[in-house]
């Protein structure tokens, strides 16, 4: 997983309350396990009409938002079944954080798993946040995850708070995988006396 740096980039305002999995990824492009290939079917439903156009008024699709990698999004973001391929869509696309008044709890996880920052905030900085990513492709928000602040185009500077250990983990690029491989040589080390004291295991 790589490590979250602090970054500047484009915001898109997605006020939609609810926003489930389903409408992340439909269901029907669940059909790999790899983590790559998603991006394109990111709110298809959404982002295309059934003959395959793009609908133009989708936030996504407007040219201004095509490069996005921030999302100011309504409440309660990522609800539904609890499915990985959503944020791995969203990261595939370019996504990096993700700002809501609150997530699902597995989908919040998954996003820390998948190098994504989910970011709680209230109301009204996350109204204000809207606002400033309505204004566009010139209005780059800045996230940086060290000093646990967004900086928006107008230079106002909002803090968040996040799990000390999901910090650590997105700071140093570690997932499951990455954190089991910090204990490698303990592991090993384990591993040969066991053999060594049970050879018959």
């Amino acid at each position: 997983m790589k490590k979250f740096e602090t970054f500047s980039g484009i915001a898109a305002p997605m006020p939609l309350v609810n926003i489930d999995t389903d409408m992340i990824i439909p269901k029907v492009f669940l059909k790999s396990i790899q983590r790559t290939g998603f991006g394109k079917n990111l709110f298809d439903e959404m982002r295309y009409n059934r003959d395959g156009t793009e609908i133009e008024d989708f936030v996504l699709n407007k040219p201004q938002y095509r490069e996005a990698s921030i999302l100011v999004a309504g409440d309660n973001f990522g609800c539904g079944s609890s499915r990985e391929h959503a944020p791995w869509a969203l990261e595939d696309f370019g996504i990096k954080v993700i700002v809501s008044t609150s997530f699902a709890d597995i989908f919040f996880n998954n996003c820390f798993k998948n190098g994504m920052l989910p970011v709680v905030l209230p109301q009204e900085q996350v109204d204000l946040l809207m606002k400033d990513a309505e204004k566009g492709e010139n209005a780059r928000m800045t996230v940086d995850l060290e000093a646990q602040e967004i900086t928006t185009s107008d230079g106002d500077v909002i803090k968040f708070d996040v799990d000390a250990f999901k910090k650590h983990c997105l700071l140093n690029g570690l997932d499951d995988i990455g954190l089991t491989m910090e204990k490698a040589a303990s592991i090993d080390s384990y591993e040969s006396k066991a053999s060594a004291e049970r050879p018959w295991v």
